[in-house]
């Protein structure tokens, strides 16, 4: 199965622009249903609020979005951009907006919409879920920051680090990277630290 990207979590962000608030919210959604249930859930908590704007992504199936009363295209489009831009999936964006008596104007919706969402998805942080091989090196302390820089570079997590005479890193490194990452590794510790599968799994991993 080939990676995606989705939410890390729940995302809240509020602005205001010319005395109007904007408040994006963002969430992890597996189905449409849940995706509607959070746009009616948001609607009703802020029901005195001129406009819910929202959108949403899932994996293989709908995508869809709403002005809610907004001029056309200036607000459900622009969010779900965001959305597309940052190749999420599985996600819902809610933005609500309180009017402060001061037209925006085309440009300026499109502008705070757009910001909106980016912070609220900016907020909640996105996982990358894919296959990843779990692995462990030795290392002596001197290499152990070499060793974490290398992992990064090759798209690699350091999950777990274990210290005791030596340091023990326990890595998640993307499976098409593992070969090139051990012959790195080797490289780096002239051959003194060999890279040992463990295992793998097909999990969400927080990447930002």
């Amino acid at each position: 199965m080939s990676e995606y990207f989705i939410p890390a979590g729940a995302g809240e962000a509020e602005f205001v622009e010319k005395r109007s608030s904007f408040l994006g919210h963002v969430r992890y959604v597996e189905t449409e249903d849940e995706a509607k249930a959070f746009v009616a859930e948001m609607k009703k908590k802020f029901y005195d609020a001129r406009h819910n704007c929202w959108c949403y992504i899932i994996k293989d199936g709908a995508v869809r979005y709403s002005d809610d009363g907004e001029p056309q295209g200036t607000a459900g489009i622009p969010m779900l951009e965001v959305l597309k831009r940052e190749g999420v999936t599985n996600v819902v964006c809610v933005v609500t907006r309180y009017f402060g008596g001061v037209l925006l104007g085309t440009g300026g919706l499109l502008r705070a919409y757009t910001k909106s969402a980016k912070d609220a998805l900016d907020a909640a942080g996105i996982c990358v879920v894919r296959r990843w091989v779990k692995a462990e090196i030795m290392c002596s302390y001197s290499l152990l920051e070499r060793l974490k820089t290398e992992c990064a570079a090759a798209g690699g997590i350091v999950a777990d680090i274990e210290y005791s005479a030596d340091v023990c890193l326990k890595l998640l490194l993307p499976e098409d990277k593992v070969e090139a990452f051990s012959q790195r590794t080797a490289d780096v510790t002239a051959g003194s630290s060999e890279l040992k599968i463990t295992g793998e799994e097909f999990k969400p991993v927080k990447i930002r």
